[in-house]
């Protein structure tokens, strides 16, 4: 059905509606508040700086509710390993924060103070430098007058040795190294690194591709961690692995080549708890080092768990008294605490409609980051034993009216071959706009990843589109996560077809409900979402128009040059490399096929999707005439960070939009 009708109000073309949210609004609410960690009643997180560069700092909130900075530009806490990052810092209490400084990716020690927490404040030189005690102006690099005290080695190669997963045991941080050899070799080890400094880090476990999830038995007598190796990635199959400490011997617990594992927290000295999607689902299990087998905590046909891309998150965390805090869903995940004893999982009353997979809990306090489709993302701390919820920071200070924002609804919609396709529709919503009779245009949103997924969570960019009278539906094409294993490999070999597919579905869906104006879809995507989008033009004349933000063009030069973590993705996603085969999937060989606009913006330091993809896609569009927008922003990389950037990107989009769907 159209929209419903607003009297009282003017008539106004689709995609001019009046709105207050600007392009700035959306990019003062990119904070991504990120990974939480909670010790006593002191917090910590992780805080983006959109306006300063898109840099991230660490903010503490103490016990009496004062929150301050821990690091002033340019210091940057971010880890690149894996070139997707994760959580870039450790609490060490009584020590201070351990955290990756992101010019060098050497771990750098922020001090504690004498309450507890640790210094910040003041603003300095270089990370590096100060690291070396070099003198640099205002204040010399220092930190809350403290200088971050450097504690691994400076590599050979700039930023040749990064840390990422950070644990703390003792006097030593123990985490994943990725060391970034000649020739492009790339090696991981699991290592132990001394607080004060002092010494070499030393090679605790290595042999395997990738490692994640470092975390030791409580007597300090074991290592327990994920790994991988080559062509895998972590959600098609893992081992969950103990090593001695004392002799370095090492076994195989649980996990292989298909089954994903993940996530190992000890229960005692000899138990694990672990998530695994043997049942089809990631499901809670428990597992004694020494056994053979696992036992269920939970079974439901629900993820407890996301897929592993960034390190360092925690989609279930202990409390104090035996039970578990989870998350658990499909598509958004809801908090609940269980027994481990009995299987019962009770949740709590809350306002949240999902939660990002990064728990963190001391005692019956529990952190995590919380969000609603009317609740921006916030840093949420929660007594487990009262139930008292108390918001710390929101990633939006300032909400607009709600009436300005669309109210998501979750639909399923039938692709090729009775294929069920989960999505999310956003229709227009302006209280001071008449729409009349006539159907919207609509933009079908397609998510990264390939293997990530879409959420309810409040999205300032999608409200910017939508109360202008652009509708949006967010496919979760099969492939995505949050629904299952069988789901999640209906993209194993078929990745431009069954992607492909999904997004169209999703748009012939809304012209068969009557929601919008069959000649006024258009669709757009960042990444692998971008390779949908360009494949889908070349697939489909239903849409006008599209905007590909880092997309993939073409399938050998991709495996030839991106990074590491995802250098044999492609033989999962399509197959081995094979020209013909390539050829009938990827959008650089097809493009004879678009004759709609597009918009390709890239970042010119993108690891993960070199800009050569874009420049040629947008070549050969040219070479035919089709209406094709190139822009290349200087200084960012796969995902733009810097404000001004991100102000650009969207007045480019929306101005393309308007262009596409004027009447």
């Amino acid at each position: 059905m159209p929209p419903e009708r607003t009297s009282g109000h003017p008539a106004l073309p689709f995609g001019a509606w009046p709105s207050p949210i600007s392009t700035s609004d959306v990019v003062r609410a990119g904070l991504r508040l990120s990974y939480p960690a909670v010790h006593d009643e002191d917090v910590w997180w992780e805080e983006d700086r959109p306006a300063e560069g898109g840099r991230r700092t660490i903010v503490h909130r103490a016990a009496d509710g004062t929150r301050r900075e821990l690091l002033s530009a340019p210091w940057d806490a971010r880890t690149r390993v894996h070139e997707y990052g994760g959580r870039s810092y450790a609490v060490a209490p009584g020590v201070g924060v351990v955290f990756a400084n992101h010019s060098d990716q050497r771990l750098y020690v922020v001090p504690a103070d004498s309450s507890g927490g640790a210094q910040g404040g003041a603003s300095g030189g270089s990370g590096a430098a100060a690291g070396r005690g070099a003198a640099g102006d205002s204040g010399n690099g220092r930190v809350g007058g403290v200088a971050p005290r450097v504690i691994t080695p400076e590599p050979e190669t700039p930023s040749g040795l990064r840390y990422a997963d950070l644990t703390i045991h003792g006097d030593e941080v123990w985490c994943v190294q990725e060391h970034h050899a000649e020739h492009g070799k790339v090696i991981r080890s699991i290592v132990s690194i001394p607080l004060c400094g002092e010494g070499e880090p030393r090679q605790r476990v290595a042999g395997s591709d990738f490692y994640a999830f470092p975390t030791i038995s409580p007597d300090g007598e074991h290592l327990a961690y994920i790994c991988w190796d080559h062509p895998r990635m972590p959600w098609v199959g893992t081992e969950l692995r103990v090593t001695s400490i004392a002799d370095g011997g090492s076994w195989r617990v649980t996990g292989g080549a298909t089954e994903s594992v993940l996530a190992p927290q000890w229960k005692d000295d000899l138990t694990l708890y672990l998530i695994s999607d043997r049942s089809g689902w990631w499901n809670l299990e428990q597992a004694g080092i020494h056994d053979t087998s696992t036992q269920p905590l939970c079974p439901a046909e629900e993820e407890f768990a996301w897929p592993l891309a960034e390190l360092g998150g925690a989609p279930y965390t202990s409390l104090g008294d035996g039970r578990l805090a989870v998350l658990h869903g499909r598509g958004d995940m809801r908090l609940a605490i269980l027994d481990p004893r009995t299987g019962v999982l009770t949740e709590p009353d809350l306002p949240y409609d999902g939660w990002v997979p990064c728990l963190s809990a001391d005692g019956s306090t529990l952190c995590g980051i919380a969000y609603g489709a009317a609740i921006p993302r916030s840093v949420v701390r929660m007594d487990t034993v009262t139930g008292r919820v108390e918001g710390l920071r929101r990633d939006i200070g300032e909400l607009p009216d709600i009436a300005y924002l669309p109210v998501p609804r979750s639909v399923e919609i039938q692709s090729r071959f009775g294929r069920r396709v989960h999505a999310y529709v956003y229709p227009p919503a302006n209280p001071a706009v008449q729409t009349g009779d006539a159907a919207p245009p609509y933009v079908v949103f397609v998510h990264g990843g390939p293997t990530s997924h879409s959420t309810t969570e409040l999205d300032l960019r999608k409200a910017f589109f939508t109360s202008r009278g652009i509708g949006i539906i967010d496919v979760n094409y099969g492939g995505s996560t949050g629904y299952g294993r069988v789901y999640r490999d209906h993209l194993r070999g078929r990745w431009g077809v069954v992607d492909v597919e999904d997004t169209i579905a999703a748009a012939e869906w809304l012209l068969s409900d009557g929601l919008a104006d069959p000649e006024r879809i258009a669709i757009r995507g960042g990444s692998a979402g971008g390779w949908t989008t360009m494949a889908a033009c070349c697939a489909s004349g239903l849409f006008c128009g599209g905007v590909s933000i880092a997309g993939v063009s073409a399938l050998a030069p991709l495996a030839a040059s991106t990074h590491d973590f995802e250098s044999r993705y492609v033989e999962w996603l399509v197959g081995p490399e094979d020209p013909l085969l390539y050829a009938s999937r990827e959008p650089l060989a097809r493009c004879g096929q678009i004759d709609c606009p597009m918009l390709l913006m890239q970042g010119q330091d993108d690891p993960v999707v070199p800009p050569a993809q874009s420049e040629a896609f947008v070549a050969a569009l040219t070479e035919r005439g089709v209406p094709c927008t190139y822009l290349a922003f200087e200084d960012e990389s796969h995902g733009f960070r810097k404000a001004e950037t991100k102000i650009a990107a969207l007045a480019a989009e929306l101005a393309f939009y308007q262009q596409l769907f004027r009447t």
